[in-house]
């Protein structure tokens, strides 16, 4: 038989969080005679001091400090336990499946999670990456609950426009085409492979026809931009997802004489049947709205 209780466990970590007896035990509903009983009683079955007092201020001490730490992540996988029972009993599911167009800017995207997982414990997140051309047709399948997709020329869907990724014209820094006199126009460029992203059926779609048969086409942007990396051709690539090799000038511009660069809007789609089921994705869609928004205002500054 256990010796101490998580409910004790958890008013040390309230304690301390808040910094006194009364604060800790406004907060937990319960009284202050209550809560110095349970934590009397904590301490007296393992022999140790775990809180003293430092003027008006309750600290852990050295042991308090080393239990409570192995203690914590026990405390919010139980938190987590608890959210998930109750969200099973309003009904809700507890997954969120994700499709994200591939030139998402990363960071943007695993901030946003990181955040979510943070107020939501108990939802797991199914994620699935997609390219460009494969929208209309898992947008059609409707087996997503949260969309961030690339907008297709002009196929319009229901949806919030999200954010628009730019994409700029870049080779390898060694690529012959950086010696190639300036401006580059579009004989120069169409001596010379490019990288494409296509999803499986359009590369075989474009094979029948034989259409860009100097092309190289890859069915992931990570792969993309590695072919470019290795000199296999040159490309437009989301210029956010490649900040770090313009930096470093492995990949550089190249100077076209038109079109150097060109935007892509990501737009949002919520999948409206699953909505009043999962208030979470509402949530998740909120919070992408948000990070949005803080990086443009940062951008502006």
């Amino acid at each position: 038989m256990y010796r101490t209780t998580l409910e004790q466990w958890y008013l040390l970590d309230a304690v301390v969080n808040e910094g006194s007896f009364a604060l800790a035990a406004e907060k937990n509903h319960r009284s202050q005679s209550s809560l110095s009983y349970q934590l009397g009683l904590l301490q007296q079955r393992l022999g140790l001091t775990l809180l003293q007092q430092e003027g008006r201020r309750a600290m852990l001490s050295a042991e308090g400090h080393q239990l409570l730490a192995q203690v914590r992540p026990l405390l919010a996988g139980f938190s987590a336990l608890e959210a998930q029972a109750n969200a099973l009993q309003r009904g809700e599911r507890s997954r969120i499946d994700l499709m994200v167009d591939a030139t998402l800017p990363k960071p943007l995207l695993f901030d946003v999670l990181q955040t979510f997982q943070q107020r939501y414990p108990h939802v797991r997140i199914w994620f699935s990456e997609i390219v460009r051309s494969e929208t209309p047709d898992r947008l059609a399948e409707n087996q997503a609950d949260l969309w961030l997709v690339a907008q297709q020329g002009d196929t319009q869907f229901a949806g919030e426009s999200l954010m628009s990724v730019d994409f700029v014209a870049v080779a390898h820094r060694d690529h012959p085409l950086h010696r190639e006199p300036a401006p580059l126009n579009a004989a120069t460029l169409a001596r010379w492979p490019c990288i494409t992203i296509l999803d499986r059926q359009q590369q075989q779609q474009s094979e029948v026809n034989g259409e860009q048969a100097e092309n190289w086409s890859f069915t992931t942007l990570s792969a993309a931009i590695e072919a470019v990396q290795h000199q296999l051709g040159y490309g437009w690539l989301p210029e956010q997802n490649i900040a770090a090799l313009l930096e470093s000038g492995e990949l550089r511009p190249l100077p076209l004489l038109q079109g150097r660069r060109r935007s892509s809007s990501l737009v949002m789609h919520i999948n409206e049947e699953r909505l009043p089921a999962n208030s979470a994705i509402a949530a998740l869609a909120q919070m992408f709205i948000e990070r949005v928004a803080q990086e443009k205002r940062i951008a502006e500054r």
